[in-house]
């Protein structure tokens, strides 16, 4: 490249392409929908299946062994991820580098996960276990790699709000089973609290919503692979690319084949810490959720899949402006005030716990405070995931999406054992569930303010209407 072209793209703004991005989110869309679907059956399965082979009537003498199968399962995730993501950063094919690992992991996902509720519904504690680690395994294959294929096609400044939209396609995918009406069909069953009332009624009951995700995850994963040619974007955006590692936000530059610098190391680990901890109160919550409400609150999980709602809702606000707010005070800045909104929603959450008795009812308060914790966690979202790979170089985006996601499948490893351990222990249940949360979300902010605050840098990043005049 001539020095003229050099400093003509330097002069070129960087611009999103919404269109591309949109189609890139379709991977998350299926994952999310996927993982929306377990979080919402899996502990409690587990919980009615524990229950009838130990002969015990109370569902929180065995959220100890829940809460160890979650963990295993999380476990599972955290060997596999980094590995995927290892294998992906070095693979090169004629459709790409992270597509091959996306199609086998999804479609092996969706065969094998619609056979989770047959387990179940057969009285089958073996099954469910082996079908639970299978699909896990599955979708590690594809989520590194699925996740990674945003920041390989997308400059460094612009991945907050690449990271925006990714996050709002996987919000709508994990929405859409709600959205249909198949949880509130379900209420009915769901609110039943004998152990075997869900087996005891039409396998369809339950069957419906995994069969639904199975078919739109593969449908999802086939719009991706016919849209988005990974080898050809790749070398049309090759120069934005380039500019955008000038423009990052980090301590010291990324230099190709040169080790992490001392100040980038020390922010990588604060960074990660700091997800640690705040992903053990985000999966700790979600989780235990179904079974707070259930056990704890005696109430209908329909008024659960509301609450789910409205705090997708709210979500989806803190993808759109989380980018948008970062590009004003900084990535850093943005993702502390998210923490801190999160960490008085749980403050609140705990007091009313503790003051007002269960009645039968999903509290009123429940839903203002999720609406809360769902708009403060996407500004955490979405602005955690671009500050870790703009750390990294291209051809390691793939091994830091593994570092990103093996901190907080750690998390998930840890904290479903560490509740049912304390649900076991005298004075503590699922009334103390956000204290739980607030103390780790606490830990976690107090992490993040140590975390290098960056100068913003000066790129000249496309907005408002001209950002939507895009490059096909």
């Amino acid at each position: 490249m001539s020095s003229n072209e050099t400093m003509k793209t330097a002069d070129r703004p960087l611009k999103l392409n919404y269109k591309r991005t949109f189609i890139i989110g379709f991977a998350f869309f299926g994952i999310l929908m996927m993982w929306q679907v377990y979080d919402n059956y899996a502990s409690s399965f587990l919980s009615e299946l524990f229950m009838e082979v130990f002969h015990k009537d109370n569902a929180e003498d065995v959220q100890y062994l829940v809460g160890m199968m979650m963990a295993l399962d999380n476990l599972a995730a955290l060997i596999m991820m980094p590995i995927f993501g290892n294998l992906s950063d070095k693979t090169e094919t004629k459709i790409g580098k992270r597509m091959p690992f996306i199609l086998i992991g999804t479609f092996a996902c969706a065969v094998v996960f619609p056979f989770i509720p047959v387990a179940f519904h057969y009285h089958s504690l073996p099954a469910l276990i082996v079908l639970m680690a299978f699909t896990v395994f599955f979708a590690m294959m594809y989520r590194n790699p699925a996740v990674a294929l945003m920041p390989d096609l997308t400059p460094k400044p612009l991945r907050s709000k690449a990271n925006g939209i990714i996050n709002i396609m996987g919000y709508i995918g994990g929405a859409v089973p709600t959205l249909l009406g198949l949880f509130l069909v379900l209420s009915k069953y769901l609110g039943e609290k004998e152990a075997g009332s869900w087996q005891d009624h039409n396998i369809w009951v339950i069957e419906i919503p995994f069969l639904l995700a199975s078919v739109l995850m593969v449908a999802s994963v086939l719009v991706l692979f016919f849209l988005i040619k990974e080898n050809k974007i790749k070398e049309e955006i090759k120069d934005d690319l380039i500019l955008g590692e000038k423009e990052a936000e980090i301590a010291d530059s990324v230099e190709e084949d040169a080790p992490m610098s001392k100040a980038n190391k020390t922010m990588l680990i604060l960074i990660l810490l700091a997800e640690f901890f705040w992903f053990m109160a985000d999966n700790g919550i979600g989780t235990f959720m179904t079974n707070y409400t259930r056990y704890h609150l005696q109430a209908s999980t329909s008024a659960l899949s509301l609450n789910t709602i409205i705090s997708g809702l709210l979500s989806v606000v803190g993808f759109v402006v989380g980018g948008i707010i970062a590009s004003k005070i900084g990535r850093k800045w943005t993702l502390t005030s998210g923490l801190m909104l999160t960490l008085v929603s749980y403050a609140i959450w705990l007091v009313l716990s503790l003051t007002i008795e269960p009645d039968g009812k999903f509290p009123i308060y429940l839903y203002a405070l999720s609406a809360v914790k769902g708009f403060g966690m996407s500004l955490v979202h979405v602005n955690s995931f671009p500050m870790v790979v703009e750390l990294c170089n291209a051809k390691k985006i793939g091994r830091f999406t593994g570092l990103y996601y093996a901190a907080s499948m750690l998390a998930q490893t840890i904290t479903p054992t560490l509740i049912g351990l304390l649900l076991l222990t005298k004075g503590f249940s699922f009334r103390l569930l956000p204290l739980y949360a607030l103390i780790c979300i606490a830990v976690s902010a107090g992490l993040f303010f140590f975390v290098k605050s960056v100068k913003l840098n000066k790129t000249k990043i496309k907005v408002g209407l001209e950002a939507l005049d895009q490059d096909d």
